[in-house]
């Protein structure tokens, strides 16, 4: 009997330990997944010029793009260990709770809402949410002349939900047009669907840059937008560990090297980067 005993409770302690190491893997923080693994998966935008774009041979370039590959390799991830997922402004957060990518760096707004579900590293740039309009356009001059226009804006963005509270459900209800992602407003703004798109001005000057004399931007900003870097909730040494490479990504010049590459003469903007928040 003391023998079946024992050797019931050797079994279980077998199990626990079992199912602490199944477990461990999914607890453990991305630090120690890009020493082990030497891989790591990141979500990006594909369809924003300048910040995160799919090219046709299948590369991956853009500003977040650059500090993702700055960011593993800080982590001791070779760009050839990086894998890049599409993620949509809807999907963020599910994508890190579910672990279908180890991070997200896709303009990504640190909100006090977004942080109960998941944790930021950053910021590492701030802008402001800002309107593109058709080049011909002399209506819209500020936020107060959408109150009477058609807006585009991308479903999961803080971008449209703030023109929501602000002009009331009503206003959401006959003047709102919600898309998978910005570059999907673009046809619509083209084409005279809308009036206006709203969201960040860097994803916007972006897109204005890809089609010179189409659209502008009307270059008054009524926002705060602090970029940062999604990791799931509660990772601390993560969190600790990036924010010491975006530091680092500051310090030695490729901050500003990443800016002027990606954003061209709208890069004159953008001069210092931010204060990293560590908490």
């Amino acid at each position: 009997m003391r023998m079946r005993f024992a050797a019931g409770l050797l079994a279980l302690a077998a199990l626990a330990t079992g199912l602490t190491a199944c477990g461990g893997s999914g607890s453990s923080s991305i630090v120690d997944k890009a020493k082990d693994d030497k891989k790591l998966v990141i979500g990006v935008k594909i369809d924003q010029p300048g910040w995160g774009l799919k090219k046709p041979d299948g590369g991956f370039a853009g500003f977040d793009v650059d500090v993702a590959k700055y960011v593993a390799k800080e982590l001791g991830v070779p760009e050839s260990g990086i894998t890049f997922k599409e993620a949509q402004s809807a999907n963020r957060e599910p994508f890190i709770q579910q672990g279908q990518v180890d991070m997200v760096i896709a303009t990504y707004s640190i909100t006090d809402e977004r942080k109960k579900k998941i944790s930021f590293a950053g910021p590492y740039l701030v802008t402001g949410q800002d309107i593109l309009v058709r080049a011909d356009d002399t209506s819209i001059t500020g936020v107060e002349s959408l109150k009477d226009k058609k807006v585009c804006g991308a479903q999961g963005s803080s971008s449209p939900k703030r023109l929501a509270d602000k002009f009331g459900p009503d206003w959401e209800a006959k003047n709102l047009t919600q898309q998978q992602g910005y570059g999907a407003c673009l046809p619509l703004l083209e084409n005279k669907q809308v009036d206006a798109i709203s969201t960040d001005a860097t994803i916007l000057a972006g897109f204005a840059a890809q089609f010179p004399g189409k659209f502008k931007l009307v270059g008054q900003p009524f926002s705060e937008e602090r970029y940062g870097i999604g990791i799931k909730l509660d990772d601390k040494a993560g969190r600790d560990a990036i924010n010491n490479a975006i530091e680092k990504f500051f310090k030695d010049g490729s901050w500003r090297k990443a800016i002027d590459t990606n954003l061209g003469e709208f890069g004159k903007y953008f001069t210092t980067p931010p204060s990293v928040d560590r908490y």
